[in-house]
Order: C-alpha cells, then structure tokens, then sequence
C-alpha cells in the first residue's frame, strides 16, 4: 500500500504541521506545478459538486475536466473516504 511508505509518511507528516494558508501555499508552491495545483483544484471543485448532486455535464460545462478525471472522482466520491469527509 502507498501509504505505508516512509516517504510518503513523512509528507503527510509535513502537511499536518502546516498552521496558516500561507505556509500550505508555499508548501504547495514548491511541491507542485502550477497546472498541478490547478488540476488537483479542478478535482476538488468536481468532488464538490457531485457531492451537491449536479450531474455529469452540469460538472463538466463548470470545470475544466477530462471525463476520464471526473469519472476517477466521481468513484472516489462514491466509494472513498476523503471527498466525503471534508468536504461539507
């Protein structure tokens, strides 16, 4: 499993030390690429609005989204855990 490298650990350690919307968007900044952080973004708007009941192509006309993306969400809002939790 992804999670039980001591790599990734460590990230995940680093991400909950951060306190301000500052120190996540400098954090963020340097970890990724712009089109990175729009992407993961983009994903997180969809997950929202799946969430809020909009359909397929009400998602797609309100995100920049490939179809093989949103269906990638639209599982992980149906059978994970993250989307559903925080996202209220």
């Amino acid at each position: 499993m992804l999670s039980d490298n001591n790599d990734i650990k460590d990230l995940y350690s680093l991400i909950l030390s951060l306190e301000t919307d500052g120190d996540c968007a400098d954090l963020f900044h340097d970890l990724c690429t712009e089109k990175e952080l729009e992407q993961m973004a983009q994903r997180v708007k969809a997950a929202r609005l799946l969430l809020e009941g909009k359909t397929y192509n009400q998602v797609m006309d309100e995100c920049e989204i490939s179809s093989a993306t949103l269906s990638r969400v639209s599982r992980c809002v149906q059978y994970g855990n993250g989307y559903k939790k925080f996202l209220k």
